[in-house]
């Protein structure tokens, strides 16, 4: 699978390494194409799978100001009910398309 933004693949795998959450498509963190991400000091709080951190993608001078987000330290429940540890995968807003 991939993620396609700005007519660019930023992020490809095989869909059994991906982790499914809440509808959003979790890339493995080495399957990004780490030119297009920068880090951001932004953060939320998810209430069961924790502190999330936030990605500005930037390509073909476009911004998408916190267009991914990934778990540095899911909490034990989140990887127990998920089922699989799925620390700082990536998973990215509707405006990057996910693809088989």
């Amino acid at each position: 699978m991939k993620a396609v933004w700005s007519n660019l693949v930023i992020a490809e795998a095989d869909k059994d390494e991906l982790v499914r959450i809440e509808g959003n498509w979790y890339f493995p963190p080495d399957s990004i194409n780490k030119k297009y991400f920068t880090t951001t000091d932004t953060h939320s709080v998810c209430f069961w799978k924790g502190l999330a951190s936030y990605y500005d993608l930037a390509a073909n001078g476009t911004t998408n100001k916190k267009g991914a987000w990934y778990y540095p330290k899911p909490t034990a429940l989140s990887k127990k009910l998920v089922r699989k540890d799925f620390t700082n995968y990536v998973a990215f807003w509707p405006n990057v398309t996910v693809e088989e």
